[in-house]
């Protein structure tokens, strides 16, 4: 029987870190391949006493359906780590080095006992509404600051990346499940490519969010560009929607949650009336939601058709009817699950 090989990272990731000087004995390293996400390949390294993170975008996603996405999001991604520090200091990694060639870079390493990911904990019902709180604060802070820095410009100079990896796979391709529904779902995606007031990180998810000692840590922000704000609000508020299916005696613990980020987020809005953006992100919301189930990345935690059709029957009535208030989405679903 031939031993089997030690899992290290591909040679182009072995030869970056080397040039970058962060890997000088090849032999005496450690690689840990790192999951949780489908749009790259993500590895923790121990070297030379140190440990951090690499991360490299992939042109084909790990999703079952083709999904093809430019690889130049990487450098979109350190972008806004960088500004993200800037504004709201410890609300993303460091970047430790960026190789552009490539589309890798290197980031710290957060400590998992130290750095909880937020959606373990929402699966096992720990639906801590601070947390939700603290959590929709420093993203409207970001946001609020990023409205006021014109330099945000110069690293996002386009959002074709985000309407091929967030706009087409999720409200478009959901059409094609709900033909009746296209004109809704066009124009969502339409509203929302044309709709730039702000950087934004374009995947605020439970999945991708730390809660560190000192406050929530946002993590894989390839899907960067200036954009609608409302967008970040409405996916990750959506999370709490599914969550309610997933863990269903925390359902009350979730629209806690929902409420409670909703309102910090909300209370740092001052780039445009509050009142504009909720309704913005009310009317996205079904949107996303039944994507969820529709589009090319579904979650994977709803695979009851039963479940299915709650979302689908929640989400399509609020297409076809767009509230401006997103205590109107969390009150339909909450009608929807009590049926």
């Amino acid at each position: 029987m031939t031993p089997t090989e030690p899992l290290v990272p591909d040679r182009d990731i072995i030869d970056s870190l080397t040039a970058l000087g962060f890997l000088e004995d090849i032999g005496g390293a450690r690689f840990e391949a790192l999951t949780g996400g489908v749009s790259s390949d993500i590895w923790k390294v121990e070297t030379g006493g140190r440990t951090y993170c690499v991360k490299k975008a992939l042109a084909r996603l790990k999703v079952q359906a083709e999904w093809i996405a430019p690889i130049e999001r990487n450098k979109f991604e350190v972008a806004w780590y960088r500004l993200a520090n800037r504004y709201v200091q410890g609300s993303a990694p460091k970047i430790l080095a960026h190789d552009e060639e490539a589309m890798l870079c290197v980031m710290e390493y957060l400590d998992p006992h130290a750095h909880k990911l937020w959606k373990t904990e929402l699966r096992d019902g720990r639906a801590n509404t601070e947390d939700a709180r603290r959590t929709g604060a420093v993203l409207g802070e970001v946001h609020a600051q990023a409205a006021r820095d014109d330099t945000i410009y110069d690293h996002f100079p386009a959002n074709e990346i985000f309407h091929a990896i967030r706009l087409e796979p999720y409200l478009e391709a959901t059409a094609a499940n709900h033909p009746d529904l296209r004109a809704h779902l066009y124009e969502l995606s339409a509203r929302t490519g044309r709709t730039k007031l702000t950087m934004i990180h374009g995947d605020v998810s439970p999945k991708n969010i730390l809660l560190g000692p000192n406050g929530p840590v946002i993590l894989d922000a390839e899907c960067a560009c200036v954009g609608d704000p409302a967008f970040d609000l409405a996916f990750c508020l959506n999370h709490f929607l599914l969550k309610c299916l997933w863990t269903p005696r925390a359902r009350d613990g979730f629209f806690g949650c929902f409420e409670a980020m909703a309102a910090g987020y909300l209370d740092q809005v001052d780039w445009e009336e509050e009142r504009v953006l909720e309704a913005r992100a009310a009317s996205l919301l079904p949107g996303l939601f039944l994507a969820r189930v529709d589009g090319k990345s579904p979650v994977e935690y709803v695979t009851d058709e039963a479940d299915k059709d709650k979302v689908r029957r929640c989400a399509r009535a609020l297409l076809i009817d767009p509230p401006d208030k997103l205590s109107t989405v969390l009150t339909a679903w909450s009608e929807e699950l009590s049926k």
